[in-house]
């Protein structure tokens, strides 16, 4: 399965951004309010110039306290983001998510982010594949 049908899959509510020099509380709030786990940090809502996890705000609070709720965002976010592209496979951004150790990549294309997914979207992809596959067979097997 290609990332393109894994963002046709998805419901089109785009993809969440705060400005580099939002809180760390903002983010906090709308990863809360949004019940979501990371939020893309872009200056013009196209352009990804880095990632916030909830991880990293959990993980600063425990390092540095409520201080850091005050601080830029952009002194929270992994500025080096990995990226990946409509026509890469499901398989290969398992690969990358599993290497690098996070959980969402932004989709993006001639310099443009155009999505973003989650692990929890590219395993649903994989299993609606093997359940496809899975039908096929017991269809060849009963002759269908």
């Amino acid at each position: 399965m290609l990332v393109s049908h894994i963002l046709k899959s998805k419901s089109d509510d785009g993809v969440v951004t705060l400005a580099p020099g939002s809180t760390v509380a903002q983010a906090a709030e709308t990863l809360s309010a949004r019940r979501i786990g990371a939020i893309i940090v872009s200056r013009d809502g196209r352009e990804v110039a880095g990632i916030v996890s909830e991880r990293d705000v959990v993980r600063e609070i425990g390092r540095r306290g409520a201080a850091c709720l005050a601080d830029r965002v952009e002194s929270l976010m992994t500025a080096q983001v990995t990226t990946c592209t409509r026509s890469d496979t499901a398989d290969r951004v398992l690969e990358l998510m599993t290497q690098g150790r996070f959980r969402h990549i932004p989709v993006v294309e001639a310099g443009q982010m155009v999505g973003l997914i989650s692990i929890g979207d590219v395993v649903k992809a994989r299993l609606a594949d093997l359940q496809h596959e899975k039908d096929a067979l017991e269809g060849m097997i009963r002759g269908a």
